[in-house]
């Protein structure tokens, strides 16, 4: 799904579901008492990285006792493992705001 290149339907139809089954997979693993997944892509159109299509691109906030006692790096590592399936098929880049219920007030 480079640049330049025509999208499919299929493929569309794969990218217009990425936010929900982001959503579906973030839930699961985290338990978020927030979850926030906004599409950013737009704002990237022509970067490396981007599709015609979008959905490549996304700013993800989680607030989740699960995040308690974790490090930063830890806490992202957390979500691109659960996102992995993401990446392989297109996701492209994360702007991560991981927090505990303590930290969010």
């Amino acid at each position: 799904m480079g640049l330049g290149k025509k999208v499919t339907s299929a493929e569309k139809s794969l990218m217009t579901q990425r936010a929900d089954r982001m959503r579906q997979t973030l839930e699961a693993r985290f338990q978020p008492a927030l979850l926030e997944i906004t599409d950013d892509s737009a704002r990237h159109a022509g970067h490396a990285g981007a599709s015609p299509g979008g959905e490549t691109h996304y700013s993800v906030h989680i607030v989740s006792a699960g995040f308690a006692g974790m490090s930063r790096v830890a806490r992202s590592r957390a979500v691109h493992e659960a996102l992995a399936g993401e990446f392989a098929s297109g996701l492209h880049a994360l702007a991560l705001r991981l927090q505990s219920p303590e930290e969010a007030g």
